[in-house]
């Protein structure tokens, strides 16, 4: 968040290829050929194509009357795949014809090594050949093509999987180990041991189906509180639906909105105050902040230096703010705020604040720093909005579960430090830009071959491994390029369609770099804010009262939803965060009147 302009992100990081090689092994006689419709004679029948990338065209073929054309995006390499059923230890060889430039052509999840193959330049039909091993439990594969980002358009045709066919698709096992989390009022967390051959899972809440999800994992919500629930779950596959797993029980909470314990109201509105810096909006003193807010965020505690971990925060200077409170006055309203029920946070990071804690020296000043701002202003927690550089995944950081950059796990384990040390009601928020969330979708770190923004997607093992601390994630829907959502769509800012998306993507989970192994959970809806610009003067993509009022009316009640289709219904979603209280200020209460207005 900028404390002078709008920020302005550049989403483009660089894409480019990275030192594949060709690979042409000898094929093995083939058994039967197992990819259908691999002449396209049937249209796209079996083949998904990312981001709707590709069609079917009469000119130019290979052989027969139709052939794939798919054309990559700046973001998109438009990736054209289906899923074999093959047999364990067994060799296969995969070949196709194509046309373009750098077109791409491979098999995934081969259990063994996974295999491509590739040509820079073809200007007229080129056979590309490649083969490779199941391994030992291996009973499907995904063959793919794909060009590059930015290329003109690629052709392929006549692509084939020559082997011994997989055995008849059997039905799943019923899940085991299914373990219910910590309730709050209105959810329940499941998670359960992956089920092999399963490609999905249905979720009953006693006998009413009331969610299905790919990964192990699931929030039901919508729940009473103070009401005991039970639940089980089945595995899905082509085969059809596995028995249920043993049952298992929860009762929800007593109520009073969740939230940690940190006693929010059940939707709640977040400003960020320019407290330590002017702008074009003015300076708004504490006291003069309305009601509407329950979360106040103090903007900016900043570091001495980018590497430092050293943070500190001081009251705007009356020279740059004419009628700035005195500190004993500035303490004196938090006070006042916190007695009426308002948490007053102090937010480290902004535009102007790098921090990467890079090694264990900056992360212990960190904790002792945010600690000495946290006691004298007598603040209820902590904003995390890093941004710019200060969080990046180094080379082979590819598991977002598992952490190995410094700059991630210093700030985790100080996080996690402060909240040992304030207890069950220290408020832990994060205003991450879609760059470091939602972008993860499709692409995390530098990639698997390099090249890729290493920042892409940074923030997802932050929010992973703080999430049962967390009382409110709101990422910043604005100052940002087009992300692509959950329906393989571009989504683009200033429209209830971008936060519609942006924050399905948060309450339903999504794979990693599209890595089905690697899936991120969905979090709770009471951990979850939307973020907004609170005027057309505080950042790219200001949202209309109107299209905030569909967004909240789709994710809530399934209302006014356009042409997104939402993975859920979540009433109890926390509510809105803006930049800032100031700039709603200078726009007249626009934003907060319209939050206070609005029929929950």
């Amino acid at each position: 968040m900028d404390r002078t302009r709008p920020l302005t992100l550049l989403l483009a990081g660089s894409l480019a290829a990275g030192g594949l090689l060709a690979l042409t092994p000898a094929a093995q006689a083939a058994d039967t050929e197992l990819a259908r419709n691999g002449g396209f004679e049937a249209g796209l029948d079996g083949w998904t194509c990312t981001a709707g990338s590709g069609a079917v065209v009469p000119s130019p073929v290979h052989g027969g009357t139709k052939a794939l054309q798919a054309t990559p995006a700046g973001s998109d390499n438009a990736k054209c795949s289906q899923t074999v059923t093959v047999k364990p230890n067994s060799s296969y060889t995969l070949s196709g014809w194509v046309r373009g430039s750098y077109v791409y052509l491979g098999a995934s999840g081969t259990g063994t090594t996974d295999v491509s193959t590739w040509t820079g330049s073809a200007p007229d039909w080129q056979k590309l050949t490649t083969s490779f091993t199941t391994g030992a439990s291996t009973t499907s594969v995904t063959i793919y093509t794909h060009g590059w980002y930015g290329t003109p358009a690629y052709q392929a045709d006549d692509l084939s999987l020559y082997g011994p066919g997989g055995d008849p698709v059997q039905l799943p096992a019923a899940p085991a180990g299914l373990t219910a989390g910590s309730p709050t009022s209105t959810t329940v967390p499941l998670t359960w041991t992956a089920v092999s051959g399963a490609t999905s899972y249905n979720v009953y809440r006693g006998t009413t189906k009331v969610q299905t999800v790919t990964a192990p994992s699931a929030t039901v919500s919508g729940l009473t509180a103070s009401t005991p629930y039970t639940f089980q779950v089945s595995a899905v596959n082509s085969a059809g639906e596995s028995p249920k797993s043993a049952a298992v029980t929860a009762t929800t909470t007593s109520g009073g909105g969740g939230g940690g314990g940190v006693g929010l109201p059940a939707h709640a509105l977040v400003g960020y105050l320019h407290a330590s810096f002017a702008n074009g909006s003015g300076y708004t003193r504490m006291a003069d902040v309305p009601d509407s807010w329950d979360v106040i965020n103090l903007a900016f505690g900043e570091p001495t230096s980018v590497t430092s971990g050293d943070i500190r925060f001081s009251l705007c200077p009356a020279t740059e703010c004419p009628g700035v409170e005195s500190p004993a006055d500035f303490k004196a309203a938090i006070k006042a705020k916190q007695a009426a029920g308002k948490k007053v946070l102090i937010s480290i990071g902004g535009q102007n604040g790098q921090v990467q804690l890079a090694t264990t020296a900056a992360r212990d000043t960190f904790v002792s720093s945010v600690s000495k701002i946290i006691d004298e202003y007598g603040l209820d927690g902590l904003d995390i909005d890093f941004e710019g550089h200060s969080l990046s995944l180094q080379t082979g950081d590819t598991d977002f579960r598992n952490p190995t950059s410094p700059v991630i796990v210093n700030l985790i384990q100080a996080v996690k430090t402060l909240k040992a040390k304030y207890g069950a009601k220290f408020v832990l928020t994060m205003a991450p830009e879609t760059f470091f969330v939602q972008l993860g979708y499709q692409y995390y770190g530098s990639g698997p071959w390099g090249g890729q923004d290493p920042r892409a997607g940074a923030y997802l093992p932050v929010i992973h491994a703080l999430r049962d601390d967390l009382t409110l994630l709101h990422v910043q829907d604005y100052n940002s390029g087009s992300i692509m959502g959950l329906d393989n769509q571009y989504h683009s800012m200033g429209g209830a369609d971008f936060h519609i998306a942006m924050t399905d993507m948060l309450l339903t989970g999504f794979p990693v770099a599209g890595n089905t192994d690697r899936f991120f959970p969905a979090l709770r809806p009471e951990q979850v804010a939307i973020g907004l610009p609170a005027s057309t003067q505080a950042g790219n993509g200001h949202t209309a009262p109107a299209e905030v009022n569909k967004a909240l009316d789709c994710l809530t009640k399934k209302t006014n939803c356009g042409s997104y289709q939402t993975h859920g219904t979540w009433p109890s979603l926390r509510g809105l965060m803006t930049w800032s209280i100031n700039w709603d200020r200078y726009n007249q209460w626009q934003f907060s009147q319209n939050f206070d207005a609005y029929n929950w």
